[in-house]
């Protein structure tokens, strides 16, 4: 569970309706804050009537405790009016949260419906097809970071680890050795959060028992978020607000979160030191110190904030005095909440937010800090961020770190990471060079054109003598086309890797000479072969040129349907890998795809009857998954323009009466098919 939250308790906002009548059970639960109980009552409230404050109310209470499938069902009913009140209208931050929730379980493009409904009611503009592009996007990131789970997470609420001198330390809500007089938080009824620490190998294997952090750290109440100078003497805690070891309430009556201080001497920690910044009706928290230890970031809920939580830094003078907070600004912020600051050496800033476009919940960026201010953020997209809440994202040295997410697990767990590629987008210098095939010398004259993996050109000349030029591109895929008379036309598919002076060589071969008249018309032969009809060029010119297409795998017509007529796809027993033979057929079917970037296909996969119907059902599914997530991931195939669907057993090319086939009968029923359904 995301314990975290109690460390920035004004996360979320309950709008509070008046009723005549007394408030209710569950009611008194929700204000106290104790949303486990409120859900609970408000279960039994809702059974004798759906009043749209009890809808507001239990979903608010499920979102908190991350019961994110009983809050959808809850949301689904207040979105759709399903509720007494004449007045179907609803607090604008409901579709938001739908969106979030969406994602969380899956369903996200349904979920950025309800982001668009969101932005249009805040009248900020939005693209959806955009968004989901751009998602999917996020989704196939998966080679800039290599992520491992800490040995040293519990089963409770694990994260903000901070590595420093050989030790790990981070925040935890575990339970303590003596249970008999420990409070517990009752948004959580778990323990308050404290701050442990653990040696660690180079590995991050512990060596040693856990330590927690002395009484003059730790209180009975909340301590969180944590950073520590780099000489390690002076550490910054979030904690509850406390003053002369009683907790300090606002105007509302809330216990809010500041910063503190201690330094310490001779091996001991001072007692915490309220940061002066601090103002009671506000929260602050997550602390982060920049590379010069002349900035102090933080998150706040200040009465100049753009959303619900913003991020703040303010400066720190040589004599250790602190200025006013400064506000990031709208580069950085959002009108939701963003969180969790880490400046990197380079002075990058790393956040959690679930402002920007996302995967799902909380998700982590990052902001180039280029000629003195930070740029765009960019999510850091898979395995760094899932559908589910993934935050405090920290690094120990160039390229690893640490970062918490709920993802596997209804608690934080601590992950360490390995960052593998580049995470900022760079455009690197590639040089292409056309030849001949034979002499290998430059081709004259040479007719280039350069195209990105979306269609868009890039580069188009025609080239004298000297076949050759250089071209600065981002990390992608692209295409090089080249054609000079005497010569085959060619083609090379590149991609453009995160290194600088990468060189490409396209060879083209020389035409043979002249040939006897050549054969019938490849068209006509085929519109022969397939009985096409007359008129079909012009009532549909677009159904036309794919039946009629030579190249790669031919389309046929089979009752009314088209399909790609490929070698069979056969998978072996019990096993959904694509096999190497298959890989060349479907890398031959995705460079047709890319000619055909307005087909979208449906894999149907069929099993044969060995094994239970619902085994084989599984099966199916997860062998037109493989073959969908080939296409996408190494055919470079955008996964949107793919459906898929497993059939199991249900409809075998060869009949298998209790499952009397041949090893070859068996092997025709396992099978895929690709059917067009839309061009």
């Amino acid at each position: 569970m995301l314990k975290r939250v109690v460390l920035i308790i004004n996360l979320i906002f309950v709008s509070q309706f008046v009723f005549s009548q007394a408030k209710s059970r569950a009611d008194r639960f929700f204000e106290k804050g104790d949303y486990t109980n409120a859900a609970k009552y408000y279960e039994i409230d809702l059974e004798s009537s759906n009043h749209k404050k009890d809808l507001e109310n239990i979903v608010i209470s499920y979102y908190n405790t991350f019961e994110y499938g009983k809050a959808t069902r809850y949301l689904r009913q207040l979105v759709n009016g399903r509720f007494v009140e004449d007045d179907k209208t609803y607090d604008n931050e409901f579709n938001f949260k739908y969106y979030q929730l969406l994602s969380a379980l899956g369903d996200y493009e349904k979920g950025i419906d309800y982001l668009e409904r969101y932005k249009a009611n805040d009248s900020i503009a939005f693209n959806k097809d955009d968004a989901i592009s751009t998602i999917e996007d996020f989704k196939l990131m998966d080679s800039d970071y290599k992520i491992e789970l800490v040995k040293f997470n519990s089963s409770a609420s694990d994260f903000g680890a901070v590595k420093h001198n050989g030790s790990v330390y981070f925040t935890s809500d575990r339970e303590a050795e003596s249970k008999l007089l420990e409070k517990k938080f009752k948004w959580t009824h778990r323990p308050f959060l404290d701050i442990y620490s653990v040696r660690v190998s180079e590995e991050n294997d512990t060596i040693g028992g856990l330590v927690k952090l002395p009484e003059s750290i730790n209180s009975k109440l909340h301590e969180g978020n944590f950073c520590f100078s780099k000489n390690g003497l002076t550490i910054y805690v979030s904690r509850s607000n406390f003053v002369d070891g009683k907790k300090e309430f606002d105007e509302d009556d809330k216990n809010n979160i500041h910063l503190y201080k201690a330094t310490m001497n001779e091996g001991v920690w001072s007692d915490l030191e309220k940061l002066p910044f601090n103002i009671d009706k506000y929260s602050y928290q997550h602390p982060a110190l920049s590379p010069d230890e002349k900035k102090l970031y933080f998150s706040s809920n200040q009465d100049d904030s753009i959303g619900s939580f913003d991020l703040y830094y303010v400066d720190i003078s040589d004599d250790g005095t602190f200025g006013e907070s400064v506000n990031l600004g709208t580069t950085i912020n959002t009108v939701n909440r963003e969180h969790f600051p880490f400046i990197s050496d380079d002075g990058h800033l790393f956040f959690s937010s679930n402002g920007h476009l996302g995967l799902g919940m909380l998700d982590n960026f990052v902001s180039e800090f280029v000629d003195g201010a930070f740029t765009k953020p960019v999510n850091l997209g898979a395995p760094i961020n899932s559908q589910y809440d993934d935050f405090s994202l920290n690094y120990t040295n160039k390229t690893q770190g640490f970062f918490a997410s709920n993802r596997k697990y209804k608690d934080d767990n601590i992950y360490s990471f390995d960052q593998t590629g580049e995470i900022f987008i760079r455009e690197y210098i590639n040089k292409f060079e056309i030849r001949d095939q034979q002499t290998e010398e430059f081709v004259s004259n040479v007719s280039v054109t350069l195209i990105d993996r979306k269609g868009n050109l890039i580069y188009e000349n025609t080239l004298d003598s000297i076949a050759s030029f250089s071209k600065n591109l981002l990390a992608n895929n692209y295409v090089l086309n080249a054609s000079s008379q005497g010569y085959h036309n060619g083609v090379l598919r590149v991609k453009v890797l995160e290194e600088q002076d990468q060189k490409h060589l396209l060879y083209l071969e020389k035409l043979p000479p002249p040939k006897p008249p050549d054969p019938p018309d490849p068209i006509e032969v085929i519109i022969e072969e397939k009985n096409i009809d007359e008129d079909l060029k012009e009532e549909d010119p677009k159904r036309f040129e794919m039946l009629t297409d030579v190249e790669g795998p031919p389309i046929v017509q089979k009752e009314g349907k088209l399909f790609f007529e490929l070698e069979p796809i056969y998978f072996d027993f019990d096993k959904w890998d694509i096999r190497e033979d298959s890989k060349v057929i479907l890398d031959e079917l995705a460079e047709k795809l890319e000619r055909y970037p307005n087909i979208h296909i449906k894999i149907s996969a069929h099993t044969d009857s060995r094994g239970s119907e619902r085994y084989n059902q599984i099966l199916s599914e997860r062998r037109a998954e493989s073959t969908r997530n080939y296409l996408a991931l190494v055919g470079y195939v955008n996964a949107r323009r793919i459906k898929f669907q497993g059939y199991g057993e249900l409809s075998p090319l060869v009949d298998c009466p209790q499952s009397q086939c041949t090893d070859e009968e068996f092997q025709i029923n396992r099978r895929s098919e690709f059917e067009i359904v839309k061009y």
